[in-house]
């Protein structure tokens, strides 16, 4: 059976194969992309997956009992790499710490500006926890994954709440949802694109895939028009002829009227915002 592993709260999913019977949510010992970890299963695959890793074994009470103490260690582990960062004038966040199992390496997650020379400051640490240090820098989108925060809806983020993989978000995604391209109105806490608007985006498509766009030229009742508005929240198209007489047409007339696109507009030049796609 393949299964899927996942090493953190909300954390990518990893397939691992196993030959025995495991359940949702079963604690196992697996070697990860630090070293050996606890992980938990977080899914069961139907269909075959490939994969060359396999589950070590399930968990035992020992197993578990060290983790337990490796995670309250790591807290302390943070706070004194957060001290040190200072003393060695870093411009650095430090975010998460966490062990291997068997406590052969001490992993840091932190967020910086730019490039860190850090190496005086592991060499630090190395001597302070008498064990191998990888300090590894994130994104600002990882960095509001293990913050968290409160969106402008008023609930947590996404993120830290219950998204594991984060998607590739455009500017295509609001503008197909006829939003005001405004970076305080469509971004993240993390000042990327909203992660939600990947969800309803699917939905917009298919009612906008049988109609012109704006300022696309249209045939209707054999007649040629320049499409002046497309409005999805009232499902109102306009039209205006070569003499500007404007046509009013619910989405339902245009398509069953057999209104067809026929020549597309100009692209918009994109909004420049650097940085903010994702």
């Amino acid at each position: 059976m393949i299964y899927g592993i996942s090493f953190e709260k909300l954390g990518q999913i990893h397939p691992f194969e196993c030959d025995i019977d495991l359940k949702l949510h079963d604690k196992v010992v697996c070697e990860s992309d630090f070293g050996i970890e606890i992980g938990s299963v977080t899914k069961i695959f139907k269909e075959q997956i490939e994969t060359k890793k396999s589950i070590i074994r399930l968990a035992t009470e020992e197993d578990l009992s060290n983790n337990t103490q490796n995670e309250k260690d790591a807290i302390t582990a943070l706070e004194i790499a957060r001290k040190k960062a200072e003393e060695h004038s870093l411009l650095m966040k430090m975010l998460s710490a966490r062990y291997t199992l068997d406590r052969s390496k001490l992993i840091y997650f932190f967020s910086a500006d730019g490039r860190i020379d850090f190496r005086t400051f592991v060499k630090d640490l190395a001597g302070t926890f008498k064990t191998r240090i990888e300090l590894r820098q994130i994104g600002v989108r990882d960095t509001a994954k293990i913050v968290g925060g409160i969106g402008m809806c008023g609930m947590q983020t996404c993120c830290s709440r219950f998204e594991r993989d984060f998607k590739s978000i455009t500017l295509k995604y609001a503008k197909t949802q006829q939003l005001l391209i405004n970076p305080s109105k469509i971004s993240g806490v993390c000042g990327r694109l909203l992660c939600c608007l990947a969800y309803e985006n699917d939905a917009y498509l298919e009612i906008l895939k049988n109609l012109p766009d704006t300022g696309d030229m249209a045939k209707y009742n054999d007649k040629v028009y320049t499409v002046s508005e497309v409005n999805i929240f009232s499902k109102i198209i306009k039209m205006r002829d070569n003499e500007y007489l404007e046509l009013k047409l619910t989405f339902d007339e245009f398509i069953n009227g057999k209104g067809e696109k026929i020549c597309d507009s100009k692209p918009p030049e994109e909004t420049d915002m650097p940085g903010l796609e994702n």
